[in-house]
């Protein structure tokens, strides 16, 4: 029976009758009506194609025809629980195995994320016999309810921090705590987890784990400096507890140069849980934890089974198996790398030519574009953002924000994107801020020291203002340091 085609109207009046407000669409005053996917390009229902700068599940490309014939033989044959003998999983956790440290070497399947970062918490607190928990400012690791309690992007919003949970600043060196301009920026911010660290045994409770997303993204795209995950694993290491690097955004391949995100902060770090899930099946439900025989030896102990229903089962491992496949036979790690620094230089010209452009950071297919009020508090941008977001959809380019002040926007496309693609946006970009939104700074004063042709670059802000020279900004954030550390002992 073939499926009832619907005008977006109607589409959309019954999404608002039968869904709850709170499963929010993009661009909710204009929503776009997908009905097709190929790529890095979505159709809608008229056959307008959207370039796709942030889809980061659909990790090699909308509908690859690889994985859907992966799936569709998978499918054909047979689609069960793991609980009987099948090559598909023992083949895939090889694969999976071949990409990380050798230390990493079981794995557990799932169906999401969420799923991962959940197991991944049991885990550590199995084998740590502790509970506590240390997390990132701003972090995001699922919509669990445990997971919830670790995500100040989300908690914050919610039932607030419980007493178990611990929040160091997040190592953001444009707006965080220690800047481009600190000598040691990744010893900084890992003696703040330190001081967490004190803190949470001084109280006389016990570390299980630290959670990070090998690069936090919700957060603003960060970029952790080099150096910063094993001075921190050191630390909590020592107290008991276990690393988790969460590279559900981030893993396979997308930051070029390696495979997985942690391996940027060097080549003999090794967490001891990664959690893996989005990209890993391409938009099939599937995830994966990865941990040590001594933390999954732990976790037998117990007695008790682990078991998850279609967590594993042929199918989600053959679409596992052919996304890896299509990463190795397409290169994509290496168009990654390449592209990604196309990219990061264009949209380096562009932070040159507009003085809201604050900072670009990134690395291979992940990297944000900081828009700023002023180059001297970096205040951020937000309504600017939305103004750029919008503007590029009804230029047919799907782009979004993250950050606490929502005004990073954000670049995670499928690893297709091209070289081209890259030229494309920044073009739009480029007379987005050059011209409709300087005419919209112009009629809005406040938004005028910013946005007018004649405003001061960064550089002349940083070095010509007495007011807020090199070293008072330091010493300030530096100050703050220390009423950060007061304000997380009182939460």
């Amino acid at each position: 029976m073939a499926a009832v085609v619907r005008g977006k109207a109607e589409t959309l009046a019954l999404r608002r009758r039968l869904l709850s407000d709170s499963c929010r669409l993009f661009y909710p005053e204009d929503p776009i009506k997908i009905v097709r996917g190929q790529g890095q390009y979505l159709y809608d229902e008229e056959g307008a194609e959207y370039l796709d700068c942030i889809n980061n599940v659909a990790h090699v490309g909308h509908c690859h025809p690889v994985v859907v014939r992966a799936a569709h033989g998978q499918n054909q044959m047979l689609n069960t629980n793991s609980r009987y003998l099948h090559d598909n999983i023992v083949d895939y956790a090889q694969r999976l195995s071949e990409t990380l440290p050798e230390k990493l070497c079981v794995f557990y399947f799932l169906n999401s994320g969420s799923e991962a970062n959940d197991l991944a918490l049991r885990l550590a607190r199995q084998y740590t016999g502790h509970w506590d928990v240390v997390v990132l400012d701003h972090a995001y690791h699922g919509h669990l309810s445990s997971l919830i309690d670790i995500s100040p992007y989300k908690f914050r919003d919610l039932d607030g921090q419980k007493e178990w949970v611990h929040v160091a600043p997040l190592p953001d060196t444009y707006r965080g705590l220690y800047r481009e301009d600190h000598p040691n920026p990744a010893g900084a911010y890992a003696s703040e987890v330190q001081h967490v660290v004190n803190s949470v045994q001084e109280k006389g409770r016990k570390i299980a784990a630290f959670f990070v997303e090998s690069l936090p993204s919700v957060a603003g795209q960060i970029i952790p400096p080099a150096g910063y995950f094993p001075k921190v694993a050191e630390h909590i290491h020592r107290a008991g507890g276990l690393f988790v690097a969460d590279e559900i955004q981030v893993g396979f391949g997308r930051v070029g140069k390696h495979f997985w995100a942690f391996q940027l902060q060097g080549e003999d770090f090794v967490p001891d849980i990664v959690t893996m899930g989005k990209s890993i099946g391409n938009g099939h439900p599937v995830a994966c934890v990865a941990t040590t025989q001594a933390v999954a030896r732990a976790f037998e102990a117990t007695g008790v089974e682990y078991f998850n229903t279609f967590g594993g089962s042929p199918v989600s491992c053959a679409v596992g198996l052919a996304v890896l496949d299509v990463l190795e036979k397409e290169q994509l790690r290496a168009h990654a790398a390449s592209v990604g620094s196309v990219l990061m230089e264009l949209l380096q010209q562009q932070k040159a030519k507009h003085p809201i452009i604050g900072d670009v950071r990134g690395i291979g297919l992940f990297i944000g574009v900081d828009l700023i009020k002023d180059t001297a508090t970096r205040t951020p941008a937000t309504e600017e953002a939305n103004y750029v977001v919008s503007r590029l959809k009804e230029n047919y380019i799907l782009l979004s924000t993250d950050g606490p002040g929502r005004n990073v926007l954000k670049f995670k496309p499928p690893m297709c994107f091209s070289v081209d693609n890259a030229r494309h946006v920044v073009a739009k970009m480029d007379t987005i801020l050059t011209g409709e939104l300087g005419a919209r700074g112009a009629a809005d004063r406040s938004l005028e020291p910013n946005l007018r042709p004649g405003a001061r670059t960064f550089q002349d802000a940083w070095e010509g203002d007495s007011t807020v020279s090199r070293e008072s900004s330091r010493q300030r954030r530096e100050q703050g340091a220390g009423a950060w550390r007061g304000f997380l002992s009182l939460e």
